[in-house]
């Protein structure tokens, strides 16, 4: 069995005793960060090699930033894109996994992405937004075939269906819920994924993001599903289950995203 998890930390440094507790009570053997929000010079990396990780991570100062942290055999083989565009290191990484550290079989690419959040529907960030994804649907065109054993994990700043956000009739023009942004989030989910907690929870409407503007957005369940796991068909047949664990959104001073994790058979 292997424990997949994704959990955007809104930095890594104010929220180091929020992943150290999460770390030790989910156990997670592979644990996808983003937003970290730091340089990789003062990534504190030995904090999480203390609980037995290794850890990959690509950043910047106050802004955006991923990260990988693995307790199995891993491989970073991308930090960015690799076409004419901005690299944008800071929001994509990609690491191959051992499913265990004495497995010879071939190794698992997971991708872990910080997707643009866009601003507003008529602000230029959101036209790079709908480009990123683009970008990424041609990078998994060029990598890879559905056929393959891969993992698309992340903060996606996209609420896929009006299941996934409270009261969608009054976000309609929203970055993160806009027809357009959707289209293009479905545009790379249709190369050949499957979402990991839709195929397990049909009709749960459950939340990843509470917005702290917003205090009593967790009581009154005013939240949004925008991190996800996806992963092609083949591996998402060997998934038994997926969660949002809420602990860490609900301890004091957390980000303001909650965990998303998934198991796999492998």
């Amino acid at each position: 069995m292997v424990l997949i998890a994704t959990w955007n930390v809104n930095s890594i440094r104010a929220r180091m005793p929020r992943v150290v507790d999460f770390c030790e009570s989910a156990q997670p053997d592979v644990l996808c960060m983003q937003e970290t929000k730091v340089t990789d010079e003062d990534f504190p990396a030995e904090d999480l090699r203390a609980l037995g990780y290794e850890v990959a991570f690509a950043g910047e100062k106050s802004y955006n930033g991923v990260a990988i942290a693995g307790r199995l055999p891993m491989e970073v083989v991308a930090r960015g894109f690799d076409d004419d565009g901005p690299p944008d290191a800071s929001r994509l990484i990609v690491a191959e996994i051992q499913p265990t550290p004495d497995n010879p079989r071939t190794p698992v690419p997971i991708v872990n992405t910080y997707v643009p959040q866009g601003k507003d529907p008529e602000h230029e960030a959101f036209a790079y937004k709908l480009g990123w994804f683009t970008r990424l649907r041609s990078m998994f065109d060029h990598n890879w075939t559905p056929r393959h054993r891969l993992l698309w994990v992340g903060d996606m700043n996209v609420a896929p269906e009006p299941i996934d956000i409270w009261e969608p009739e009054r976000h309609e023009n929203h970055p993160d819920y806009h027809p357009d942004a959707r289209a293009a989030f479905a545009h790379v989910a249709d190369w050949g994924f499957v979402d990991c907690f839709r195929e397990h929870h049909h009709d749960a409407e459950e939340y990843t993001f509470f917005d702290y503007r917003h205090p009593k957005s967790l009581q009154e369940r005013q939240g949004w599903r925008v991190d996800h796991i996806m992963a092609t068909k083949s591996l998402a047949k060997l998934c038994t289950e997926a969660w949002i664990d809420m602990e860490p959104r609900l301890a004091e001073k957390p980000s303001d995203h909650a965990p998303l994790l998934a198991r796999f058979e492998f």
